[in-house]
């Protein structure tokens, strides 16, 4: 059996507003890949670019392990990758090329690498994943193996015959989740995340996954590893699997990665019952809709399983915006699953996008109003990003500007002519930050005055209310002035040796 090195691909030190926050998780794609090849006999070694200081680190590696292969598995369950960030991209290539140059043949697997096979096959990768990777993994480096050169019977390859890049059938997407190999969960160095966490934080989260893919349609939206399809595991199965992580490593929080969680019926309910049978439960946040929550006994059956928040894709607080996007949600739904889960003493997230086209001042108002009638407890703020193989990049793409990716996730950059500029919606998102951090401040000396708010820096509080009441009048005067500010002129042509107007 080959000597295998399974890599993860996403180094948080390289997305400095991600390390800031200090929140790491293992790469877990990554890991249930290295499962899968263990199960299949082969000698498996792990890199976690996750917790590692610098790209160096895999050279060095490299060199200690001098595999045959080499196994570049992105965390796919990791919306991040979804989006080709330029630090990673290079980091990416900089690892092909530090394998094969110990002549290890080279696969990856990542939502970039399927977007754009050419460019790591021509950095020396000698396939590129394309769609979920375990069995397609399996069957390549069986074939490596055993000497193939011709890669044309394993389904879900883009690899190269001689000068020519040959792209092999797509791969089934599976449907029996339950029937892989667990992750590689030993190969992890808890000790490393634990102390991250714990110094930063005061608990220990890990991650797990229930289901694979969205069977939703917002046209934003990319799927490049699972497509439409959705497949959840077996409510019983992810419970063991906690009770095992937590006989590993006792951590006091989960995160439950799902693109969408509790979509089958009655899912949430099989856990809670298997969660107390077991006796495992462990607080978790997890991301869902809003129509999912308001399903009957939802609310009560996350309670019962232990949620502590539910990340709503609210996106807008306008219906235009959110029928334009084909979301197929209403505001009423996602302020009705807001209130039913706050009343049920579960916290409640927003994930927001601006800059959607034909969002103006006055959807943007409505999002704010939404924002400041429904009072979730979290928020996190994107603008609208052009995925390639949606509907939006579809419509978008003759706006795109020279700059295809973010090169960070804080970027905040209008890849293509928006409705304002990119200037305008960094402000923007410094400006609802401010405005819901305030109100939230607020919130809470009442609380205090009233006898209820226990402990907490109010004196602090109070000091941020004071500041803000002078500072977000003046930010928002200057968001009226950068809507006003033109697009930057589109590059001109060269035709025939003349710039076109």
């Amino acid at each position: 059996m080959p000597r295998i090195l399974v890599g993860s691909v996403y180094f948080l030190r390289l997305d400095p507003a991600r390390w800031a926050e200090h929140q790491p998780f293992p790469p877990l794609g990554t890991l249930y890949a290295a499962g899968t090849l263990q199960a299949a006999g082969h000698e498996v070694h792990f890199f976690d670019a996750m917790i590692a200081q610098a790209v160096t680190e895999w050279s060095a590696r490299v060199a200690e392990v001098r595999p045959e292969v080499a196994v570049l598995y992105d965390d796919n369950f990791n919306y991040l990758s979804k989006m080709c960030l330029s630090a990673m991209r290079l980091a990416a290539l900089e690892m092909i090329a530090a394998a094969t140059a110990v002549g290890a043949k080279v696969a990856i697997c990542s939502a970039d690498a399927a977007d754009h096979p050419d460019l790591y096959l021509d950095a020396g990768a000698g396939a590129v994943i394309v769609g979920e990777g375990e069995l397609t993994l399996a069957e390549l480096t069986a074939a490596w193996r055993d000497g193939a050169d011709d890669l044309s019977a394993v389904k879900g390859l883009a690899w190269r015959k001689g000068a020519e890049t040959v792209r092999n059938p797509k791969r089934e997407v599976l449907r029996d989740l339950d029937a892989l190999p667990p992750p590689a969960w030993e190969l992890v160095d808890m000790d490393a995340y634990r102390q991250v966490w714990r110094r930063h934080h005061g608990f220990f989260a890990l991650n797990l996954v229930t289901s694979r893919g969205c069977p939703y349609s917002c046209n934003w939206c990319a799927k490049p590893i699972w497509g439409q399809g959705y497949a959840v595991r077996g409510a019983r199965a992810v419970a063991e699997e906690l009770a095992r992580l937590v006989c590993l490593a006792a951590p006091d929080y989960i995160w439950f990665m799902d693109d969408i969680m509790g979509l089958k019926p009655r899912w949430w309910g099989e856990f809670a019952a298997a969660i107390d049978d077991l006796g495992v439960k462990v607080p978790f946040k997890c991301l869902s809709r809003a129509d999912l929550v308001l399903r009957e006994g939802a609310v009560d059956d996350l309670k019962r399983a232990g949620c502590d928040i539910v990340w709503l894709g609210a996106e807008s607080g306008s219906q235009k915006i959110l029928d334009a996007m084909d979301k197929d949600l209403s505001t009423g739904e996602i302020a009705e699953a807001t209130a039913k889960l706050k009343a049920a003493g579960i916290r409640v997230g927003h994930f927001l996008q601006f800059g959607y086209p034909g969002e103006g001042m006055a959807e943007i108002g409505q999002t704010l109003a939404m924002l400041r009638a429904t009072r979730p407890d979290e928020m996190g703020i994107s603008v609208s990003y052009p995925l390639p193989g949606t509907v939006f990049y579809e419509r978008v793409q003759s706006q795109l500007r020279d700059k295809r990716h973010w090169d960070v996730s804080s970027d905040m950059a209008m890849l293509y002519r928006g409705p304002y500029t990119t200037a305008f919606y960094r402000h923007l998102h410094t400006y609802v930050h401010r405005d819901f951090r305030v109100r939230r401040a607020v919130a809470q000396l009442r609380e205090a005055v009233r006898g209820r708010a226990e402990g907490g820096d109010h004196l602090r509080a109070l000091a941020f209310v004071a500041y803000c009441g002078v500072a977000i009048p003046l930010s928002w005067a200057r968001l009226q002035l950068l809507r006003l500010m033109p697009h930057p002129a589109a590059p001109r042509v060269m035709t025939a040796g003349r710039a076109a107007p």
